[in-house]
């Protein structure tokens, strides 16, 4: 069960939605931490052209990241680069962008738990390369987000949350979703992301932390009653394109009369 809902009952925006983060609170232990790692482990060992790609620039960085991270957690280390022994020690995906004068890359990351997205594809790209699909964000969000990189401080992390909604419920889809969300939204699951941002002070790298949390929408709105208007809104006032890329077609429609159902009400 997540903590996290991003929903206000406002529509749906595109934004940044970043807020300053207490350092201490950077990677956060719970119930499900150590199965998480324990998960990112095994696809490490056995899907690692999917989950892991390096660049030669990143290993300073990696090895700076590395010496952070070490000391908060108590997870068993494995032989391996500085950047997946990090991630074997946090349940959180670990990503590492580098500035090269011009654009800033990703140069290294160890994504075991992408929604819809290929970490194979993103290597090596620019921040307005690996946003391309995301509608709405080269007119919206490119300038503000290449601005707020430059001025990140070491001082001053940042965190946000994002979230979908989608008819599976596993941590690791690397495949694009080329359909509309589908069946009985009482088999929907409201999938959440807690991503921060880091600069790291020796390299000047910043590392992009994303920590996947997903619960049933059944028990979503069973808990957090309040959501369930909220979520029509956001899902109904998406654009048409937002909705392409998210799989929502048809979303709100179907899930209004099921949210008024006795099974969903809270009991």
């Amino acid at each position: 069960m997540t903590a996290y809902v991003p929903l206000d009952g406002r529509p749906f925006r595109l934004t940044m939605g970043l807020r300053p983060l207490d350092i201490s609170t950077w990677f956060e232990r719970d119930d499900y931490w150590d199965a998480q790692i324990a998960a990112k482990v095994e696809l490490i060992s056995t899907r690692r052209h999917d989950v892991v790609a390096l660049t030669p620039t990143c290993d300073a960085a990696a090895r700076e990241l590395l010496q952070l991270i070490q000391p908060v957690s108590s997870a068993s280390e494995v032989d391996d680069h500085p950047l997946v022994q990090a991630s074997a020690l946090v349940p959180d995906d670990l990503c590492i962008m580098e500035y090269d004068g011009a654009q800033w890359r990703l140069t290294g990351a160890v994504v075991c738990f992408p929604s819809r997205w290929s970490l194979a594809e993103k290597i090596g790209t620019t921040l307005d390369e690996i946003h391309g699909p995301v509608p709405g964000y080269e007119a919206e969000l490119s300038g503000p987000t290449t601005t707020f990189f430059h001025r990140l401080r070491p001082d001053r992390p940042m965190w946000r949350l994002n979230w979908t909604l989608l008819d599976n419920p596993e941590l690791f889809q690397p495949l694009p979703l080329r359909r509309p969300v589908a069946g009985d939204p009482a088999s929907w699951w409201f999938r959440v992301e807690r991503q921060t941002l880091v600069r790291l002070p020796r390299t000047d790298a910043i590392v992009f932390t994303i920590r996947t949390y997903v619960t049933s929408l059944p028990e979503l709105v069973a808990s957090r009653p309040e959501v369930k208007g909220m979520l029509l809104t956001a899902l109904a006032t998406a654009p048409d394109d937002s909705k392409s890329y998210k799989g929502w077609h048809g979303v709100a429609e179907a899930l209004a009369p099921w949210l008024t159902t006795e099974d969903t009400l809270p009991r």
